[in-house]
């Protein structure tokens, strides 16, 4: 199919953060563009505000005539009449995954992927490259501070993707530069085991163009994919702290910043700076200022690119900072991820007690991991949980957020309704407060910043 043919583009789900960023890109190349999804968010209204046309019930007598593709997310149920619709009279339908791989194949490709640090490495990267001499498209997972999107086109012939793991979507790319952050088990509903997850990120590592660069963390269970690679004219570089080909280093907090430094075999730059704390972003940064040199991004540019990162919505963001309190938001969802930004708050505010309001994503991730959910909201000094927010799932009996309660040892901890959490929040007054969570807990961001800006 001639993309550049396509005249009208209809997307079913087109508030996600991937499907919103296809949507931004046909609409630059003159398509008109409709879509449903279930709520109205402030990015639908933003689409809307581009001249797309977006409602929000599942109704056939919303589709307009003469639609050429039809774009769908693996999110969409099974008896989505809309959907049905367009199978039943034969439209021309695509995945996300698929439509975003045919675009990526005519330029070449930085693919991010990984468990977590996808979105922050990928925005990094698009906002390092396009400081730095090289003005690429960027499609990312989250609107980033610097581009003030999820989509952004440049004139170079270089194209950055944030690579999904979810339903195997990656597989549909084959990149120039792959950026590999991390393996964790995650979405066993699709993959049913750890090692199927593993298997899925070295099918990924394998479709690496030929003469292009596999850049992964150091200590991954990617050596034999390595070799394979450096076999057949492919190379492979690792990264770390105090460890990998790419070495951060003397990692610090100075000022509020974040200070390290990086070295290769071919520079060393010592007191590199970045506004946001934790280990895991010292990580993304140094996968990001890989990628950048992969692509052909100028060095010279990189320090005062990195210092001006602006950071990704939901991302760490800091909502409210004043003597008494400092109000942070973070799409953390996998256990992996609350430690690491319950860690990054340690770090950038020792000493202060922290209190977290955590909603669980996914009745499947919940049970699979409840364990390490619970070890890991204990590293909090107080902890607030939510129920479990459901998105594509029906319940399962005896996962509850009650159930992760009864798991964590940490003495300060209760389960609140969503309609009782802002009243809970009035008798508070939270040295450190963080919200995390991928469901709809951010609907509670504004609310929470109002009161505790002004008191009520």
């Amino acid at each position: 199919m001639e993309f550049n043919a396509i005249k009208k583009i209809y997307f079913i789900g087109i508030g996600g953060i991937g499907m919103s960023a296809l949507a931004r890109y046909f609409r630059l190349h003159g398509a008109e563009v409709y879509g449903y999804d279930r709520t109205e968010t402030e990015l639908t209204r933003t689409l809307v505000s581009e001249g797309m046309f977006v409602h929000y019930e599942d109704n056939v007598k919303q589709i307009p005539e003469g639609i050429d593709l039809v774009v769908w997310t693996p999110a969409v149920p099974k008896d989505h009449s809309e959907m049905n619709w367009f199978i039943e009279r034969g439209f021309p339908l695509k995945k996300r995954a698929e439509v975003l791989g045919i675009i990526s194949r005519a330029k070449k490709c930085v693919a991010i992927a990984g468990t977590h640090g996808k979105t922050t490495t990928s925005t990094m990267t698009a906002h390092l490259l396009r400081a730095s001499g090289v003005d690429a498209t960027a499609f990312v997972g989250g609107i980033s501070g610097n581009l003030g999107s999820n989509f952004v086109e440049g004139k170079s012939d270089w194209v950055v993707v944030e690579a999904d793991e979810y339903d195997r979507s990656f597989l549909h790319l084959s990149p120039d530069v792959a950026v590999l952050n991390s393996i964790d088990a995650d979405h066993l509903d699709i993959y049913g085991t750890p090692q199927a997850v593993v298997e899925a990120y070295k099918q990924f590592a394998r479709q690496i163009k030929p003469g292009g660069q596999l850049i992964y963390k150091y200590g991954l269970p990617l050596e034999d994919v390595a070799e394979e690679l450096l076999a057949t004219g492919r190379f492979v570089f690792t990264f770390g702290i105090e460890e990998g080909y790419y070495e951060a280093y003397n990692v610090r907090v100075v000022d509020g910043q974040t200070a390290f430094g990086l070295r290769s075999t071919i520079f060393d730059w010592n007191d590199l700076r970045l506004n946001y704390p934790g280990n895991h972003n010292i990580l993304n940064a140094t996968a990001a200022i890989a990628a950048t040199l992969a692509a052909g991004g100028f060095s010279t540019e990189l320090r005062a690119a990195l210092a001006g990162f602006k950071g990704v919505k939901r991302r760490f963001e800091t909502i409210v900072k004043t003597a008494e309190t400092v109000y942070v938001d973070d799409y953390a969802h996998h256990p992996a991820e609350l430690e690491a930004t319950i860690q990054a708050a340690r770090s950038l505010y020792p000493g202060k007690k922290i209190m977290g309001i955590f909603q669980p994503h996914l009745f499947t991730r919940t049970r699979d991991f409840a364990d390490a959910f619970a070890t890991a909201l204990d590293k909090l000094d107080e902890c607030i949980l939510l129920p479990i927010y459901p998105a594509r799932e029906q319940p399962l009996p005896g996962v509850t957020s009650e159930m992760l309660l009864n798991k964590m040892t940490l003495k300060y901890k209760s389960l609140l309704q969503k309609t009782d959490l802002l009243n809970e929040l009035k008798t508070r007054h939270p040295e450190i407060l963080l919200t995390m969570g991928a469901g709809d807990i951010d609907t509670f961001v504004e609310p929470i910043k109002h009161q505790l800006s002004h008191g009520k």
